[in-house]
């Protein structure tokens, strides 16, 4: 362990990732404190999705390592960092269009408890405590109202909040959240986006995103990449006033404007 593992849940130390003469991962260090509140930032091409595929497991890293609770885990399988509790949204398996919510939930649950082969038990009788905390994930991701309908029926908003359920579920200590408002009609986002801020405290949390007012009404701390490498990282009020990263983002849209407004 180094000496900032104490409160450190989530390490990428030097990550570098090669694709034949291209590197997509320039030395990238990144830490996630527990209980943190911390937003990926920068422009198409910035290296972020590389990174979060280095940390799930999708890539192997050229060089670099990555730990998580103090653990190596550089070399481990996408499942086997699940297992311990580094959970991506985006990873999760595409949703089962004829299961209810109720059904997807209670599967996760009790694949997260070993019970997997009775994960049907809570829907009858049997294991309340499945049951329960199908309930509670119900509630917190406001599916209580659809949790019998069919989920290829559910608006996007309602199928985007089940996708975080599913990934709250599987009990992580660290959650991936990969751009949750993708494509989310503004009409339903105000919901997803109370939801997002009120995920439980001991969860840490990195947030990929490129909503800038959620960025900035969500993260504490902020790491923005350009060209595979980390420009710089700061806490929101740092991050808005950057020359650096105004030069960035200049033209980019809504980006731009967003991070402009913070610094006036």
């Amino acid at each position: 362990m180094t000496a900032w593992a104490a409160d450190t849940v989530l390490a990428a130390r030097g990550l570098v990732k090669c694709f034949g003469g291209i590197t997509a991962t320039d030395d990238v260090t990144l830490e996630l404190k527990r209980g943190a509140r911390h937003a990926l930032i920068g422009p198409n091409g910035a290296g972020k999705t590389t990174l979060i595929n280095l940390l799930t497991g999708v890539l192997e890293p050229s060089a670099g390592s990555i730990s998580l609770l103090g653990q190596d885990i550089s070399r481990m399988a996408p499942h086997q960092r699940v297992q311990r509790g580094l959970v991506r949204t985006f990873q999760i398996n595409q949703l089962f269009n004829a299961m209810t919510p109720l059904q997807t939930l209670a599967m996760a649950v009790a694949q997260r408890r070993g019970q997997g082969a009775r994960w049907w038990t809570p829907l009858g009788s049997g294991r309340g405590d499945i049951a329960r905390r199908c309930d509670e994930l119900l509630q917190q991701f406001h599916l209580a109202d659809v949790m019998h309908q069919r989920t290829e029926l559910l608006a996007y908003g309602k199928r985007r909040l089940l996708e975080i359920a599913i990934a709250l579920a599987c009990e992580p200590s660290v959650l991936l959240l990969d751009e949750p408002v993708a494509g989310v009609p503004a009409g339903q986002r105000e919901e997803l986006l109370q939801t997002v801020a009120a995920l439980p405290a001991e969860v840490s949390v990195l947030l990929i995103e490129h909503d800038m007012d959620l960025v900035f009404s969500f993260a504490s701390r902020m790491t923005v990449m350009v060209n595979g490498a980390v420009l710089t990282e700061g806490d929101p009020a740092s991050i808005a006033n950057d020359p650096r990263v105004r030069a960035v983002y200049l033209g980019q849209g809504d980006a731009s404007a967003a991070i402009g407004a913070r610094h006036g």
